[in-house]
C-alpha cells in the first residue's frame, strides 16, 4: 500500500518533469492520466483510513471487554460519570473542540446581522428625531 502512494506519488512528478522537459504535445491525455491517477491515489488513502480506523474500533472493543471483565471479576462498578464530566470540561482554549466551517460562517453572519440591526436601529432614531423636529417647527392650524 505505502509502495503504492509513494508510486504514485513520484510518478506524477517524474511525469511532471518528463512533460516539460519534452514538450510532447499530449497535455489532455497527461492531464487525465494524472487526474485517474489522483482519483486512485485517494481512493487507496480513503480505504486505508477506514480499514485504521476498523482496527482501531476492534481494538478498542476488546479493550473495553476485557475491562469489563475484570470489572466483574472484582465487582467494581463502571464509572461512567468520570468520562461525562471529562468531556464536559473543556477549560483549557488549547483542547477546545475545532469549529467547522458551517459554524464559522453561521457566527459571521450572525455578527453581520447585529451590525446591520444596529446600523438599522441608528438610522430609525435619526430619521424619528429628523420627524418630530420638523413637526415641532410645522405646526398645523
Amino acid at each position: 500500500m505505502a509502495a503504492f502512494v509513494a508510486k504514485q506519488m513520484v510518478g506524477n512528478k517524474l511525469s511532471a518533469v518528463k512533460g516539460a522537459v519534452g514538450g510532447d504535445g499530449d497535455d489532455s491525455d497527461d492531464k487525465e492520466k494524472e487526474e485517474e491517477a489522483e482519483r486512485e491515489r485517494q481512493e487507496a488513502i480513503r480505504e486505508a483510513e477506514e480499514r485504521r480506523k476498523e482496527k482501531h474500533r476492534k481494538m478498542e472493543e476488546e479493550r473495553e471487554k476485557m475491562r469489563q471483565e475484570i470489572r466483574d471479576k472484582y465487582k467494581i462498578p463502571k464509572k461512567e460519570e468520570m468520562v461525562e464530566q471529562q468531556q464536559a470540561e473543556p477549560d483549557n482554549p488549547l483542547m477546545r473542540k475545532k469549529k467547522t466551517p458551517e459554524e464559522l460562517a453561521a457566527e459571521a453572519e450572525l455578527e453581520d446581522q447585529d451590525e446591520f440591526t444596529k446600523l438599522k436601529n441608528t438610522i430609525e432614531t435619526q430619521v424619528n428625531e429628523l420627524k418630530s423636529q420638523i413637526e415641532s417647527k410645522c405646526v398645523m392650524q
